[in-house]
């Protein structure tokens, strides 16, 4: 088991050197400084706990909880639309792509498939729940 355990760190370094990961690093980086993105995430997050407990009152104000649920769908909207979430996103599903890949070599591996052949299925729906297997 130690040597699997090693390998599985040596794949976590060559994970990180991937361009994808690199790729996605930055982009964190940058939504992390964006001080307007981060606001906006603020804001979204204010008023998910606004609706949640105003949704928890016996007496509750429907009017209002409309209200919230607008401006929360709002900043919703204008989080997805700022440059630097559109990045971070385009970025982790390149990164989330070699994951996937990289996860069904292994899981197949482990299931008996040949290590140098198997590989992600191209018709793969990414949830497990609707497979028959891969390979």
């Amino acid at each position: 088991m130690t040597d699997a355990i090693t390998l599985a760190r040596q794949l976590g370094h060559a994970i990180q050197e991937q361009e994808e990961y690199q790729n996605i690093m930055a982009a964190k980086t940058a939504a992390d400084a964006d001080e307007g993105l981060q606001a906006l995430i603020t804001e979204f997050n204010i008023k998910r706990v606004a609706i949640n407990t105003e949704a928890c009152k016996t007496d509750r104000d429907e009017e209002l909880l409309k209200k919230l649920n607008t401006e929360m769908r709002t900043a919703y909207s204008d989080i997805m639309n700022n440059e630097h979430m559109k990045a971070y996103n385009d970025a982790k599903q390149a990164f989330d792509k070699v994951l996937q890949r990289v996860l069904a070599i292994v899981q197949q591996s482990a299931d008996g498939e040949d290590p140098d052949t198997t590989d992600l299925s191209e018709d793969c729906t990414h949830d497990c729940s609707t497979c028959g297997g891969c390979g």
